[in-house]
């Protein structure tokens, strides 16, 4: 297969939902084995770079006994299914028993076939690692104790939602410093060195399988953030950082195999330094969320070589569906600012249909929901812009909006880059965004040396409008814009 693109897209699918709604499409059940060669065909069609299987390592039975006496979990579970029954409660896919793929998608050899098709299809796989904890009935509970942070009884006696026993050693439960323990998982030791190289064997084992992973809360284990956690508990700070020991040991027998990093707490160039290839980009979603036009471009103006290694998205397994978050017009507008930035661009299953309930990990199913056709629409002409070149390899430029006269304030709501290819002649797209509920006005300068002088075709990919403009004109004073609320433009730049 040839190498990942500069800016990769990818596509995150729930494996046991899906797989669940194409057994009820074809009416038989089916597994990563034996899904239907269309569906395969669906998937490539739509022009990502990979595919992610969320939750495929088999879950643990205890997990799911744990989850059932969760109030807050049972009520997300009948939020999204008002038919919810203790079936379709499969356990959390991060409370992982063993990284083995599960049975019920076909095992280790499902997988396979499943990669090689998606590999005929020149798509990667992406799949889940889970650094900071591991289910109870993992074999390393039993086997390596030493492996975890470890408690007392009298841990147990004064804090049981934070310790558990397991045949007579206490454990502690797996933890986000700012929220309470997750009473389902028992916190892996980062500090440990016999844990490192297990856990650099368990990733190698999945890099035979994949050619990529997302790794959950990998903040967690950054040295600062664990001493700063467990204390005492951990022992002695080791002189090298969790990521710089597991993650070189893996590049050096797979360099093409890429870390993606579920990261926050502005901690992403910490990561990036320690050799991730990608972070969530969740700043730039709670600032679209806020709809501020000069945050956003604030965010924007970082250095290309640090964006270009974050991952963009606008919904995913842990945050609400997007078309239940931005309002519609609004939702348009940040889809274009999101997936048309540089970096590693990611949809969630059910995006593109605009569905509403956010689905928890642990259900089998989802809620049936009606398609919403046009934000369909808008997504397929997005999709298909997302096939161009120049947004998987060009070179992005993020430009200036300046007041299209003295005392026009609203030039800053606009937001405006342009993509250009590596070539002379090579393809051009200028992306402008009115991101604000009002009529906006700016002049927006280009970043082509060679407009003058000749006539330009601005074809707008996202709807049917096209423009002819002066290159003298665009050169000097810039593009002007007068655009209505929300009006998201992809425009493809040829000399005309």
């Amino acid at each position: 297969m040839k190498t990942w693109p500069r800016h990769p897209v990818i596509y995150e699918v729930n494996t046991w939902v899906w797989l669940n709604d194409l057994s009820r499409k074809h009416q038989r059940r089916l597994d990563l084995a034996t899904v239907p060669d269309q569906e395969w065909d669906a998937i490539a069609d739509q022009g990502f770079d990979a595919v992610w299987f969320m939750g495929v390592w088999e879950r643990s039975p205890t997990g799911i006994g744990i989850s059932m006496r969760n109030e807050g979990l049972l009520k997300d579970f009948t939020r999204a299914l008002p038919d919810f029954a203790p079936e379709d409660n499969v356990g959390s896919p991060y409370c992982v028993r063993r990284y083995v793929v599960d049975q019920h998608f076909g095992g280790p050899k499902g997988l396979a076939v499943a990669r090689r098709l998606l590999d005929q299809r020149g798509l990667r796989l992406i799949l889940d690692f889970v650094p900071n904890h591991v289910a109870p009935d993992h074999p390393w509970a039993s086997d390596h104790p030493e492996y975890f942070i470890q408690g007392s009884a009298e841990d147990v006696r004064a804090d049981p939602a934070s310790f558990i026993d397991i045949g007579g050693k206490v454990f502690a439960c797996g933890r986000d410093p700012y929220f309470p323990a997750w009473p389902d998982v028992l916190q892996l030791n980062a500090f440990q060195p016999a844990l490192r190289q297990a856990v650099i064997e368990t990733i190698s084992q999945i890099a035979e399988q994949c050619d990529g992973i997302r790794c959950d809360m990998a903040m967690l284990m950054l040295n600062a953030i664990f001493e700063r956690t467990w204390g005492a508990r951990a022992g002695a700070k080791p002189a090298d950082d969790y990521w710089r020991t597991i993650i070189p040991a893996i590049k050096a027998n797979a360099p093409e195999f890429r870390f993606i990093a579920e990261a926050y707490w502005d901690l992403e160039w910490e990561l990036q330094q320690q050799g991730f290839d990608y972070c969530y980009d969740k700043r730039l979603y709670d600032r679209l969320r806020t709809a501020n036009a000069t945050s956003i471009r604030a965010h924007l103006a970082a250095g290309v070589d640090y964006q270009a290694r974050l991952a963009r998205f606008l919904e995913n397994h842990d945050e609400p569906r997007a078309a239940a978050t931005f309002s519609k017009g609004m939702y348009q507008a940040a889809a274009v600012i999101t997936f048309l930035s540089p970096g590693l661009r990611f949809f969630h299953q059910g995006q593109f249909e605009g569905r509403t309930k956010r689905i928890s990990p642990h259900l089998v199913r989802g809620p049936d929901e009606p398609i919403d056709a046009r934000l369909k629409q808008f997504y397929d002409r997005l999709l298909s812009v997302l096939h161009h070149d120049v947004v998987r390899n060009g070179d992005w430029h993020l430009l200036e909006c300046v007041p299209a006269w003295d005392g026009n304030w609203t030039w800053d709501c606009f937001l405006a880059f342009a993509w250009q290819g590596n070539g002379d002649g090579d393809e051009r797209l200028l992306v402008t965004v009115n991101y604000a509920p009002n009529q906006s006005q700016c002049h927006v300068r280009l970043p082509f040396a060679d407009l003058a002088n000749s006539r330009w075709r601005l074809k707008d990919l996202l709807g049917d409008a096209t423009y002819d403009w002066d290159g003298n004109d665009l050169q000097g004073r810039g593009l002007y814009l007068d655009e209505r609320p929300w009006s998201a433009r992809v425009f493809a730049l040829t000399r005309g």
